[in-house]
């Protein structure tokens, strides 16, 4: 059986700092070796992992596309579709747009996901208290 999966941002948020990422040693500094163990750390580069891979086959999907359209599919690529302008300058321009369309998806998806994330483990790890 498996157990419900719960929102991993009411989860961190709801639950008090049970432990911190202190080095013991050296009252200076955080552990970074726990901080690099601990299950907030896993779960953050899990969430940044299923963004940033997935994202990047599909984007490089998309330009080996593009790259190989224009390499043998001249006849497609210029396609006259209004006046001057044709497919290959329109999959050209839209490849600048797919890129701001992904930074935009990105820096969202760190605000919303990821930085919450960090700032569990900053406070775990006692940065930023001054």
């Amino acid at each position: 059986m498996t157990k419900p999966v719960r929102s991993p941002t009411a989860e961190s948020s709801a639950r008090p700092a049970v432990r911190e990422f202190i080095d013991a040693r050296d009252e200076a500094g955080p552990d970074y070796h726990a901080i690099q163990q601990s299950p907030e750390f896993s779960r953050l580069r899990r969430r940044l992992r299923l963004f940033v891979f997935p994202m990047s086959a599909a984007f490089l999907l998309w330009y080996l596309a593009f790259a190989l359209l224009s390499a043998y599919a001249h006849a497609f690529m210029s396609h006259k579709l209004i006046g001057e302008i044709n497919t290959g300058t329109v999959l050209g321009l839209a490849q600048f747009a797919s890129t701001i369309a992904i930074v935009l998806a990105y820096q969202r998806f760190a605000r919303k996901e990821l930085d919450p994330e960090v700032r569990r483990i900053n406070e775990l790890a006692g940065v930023g208290k001054e």
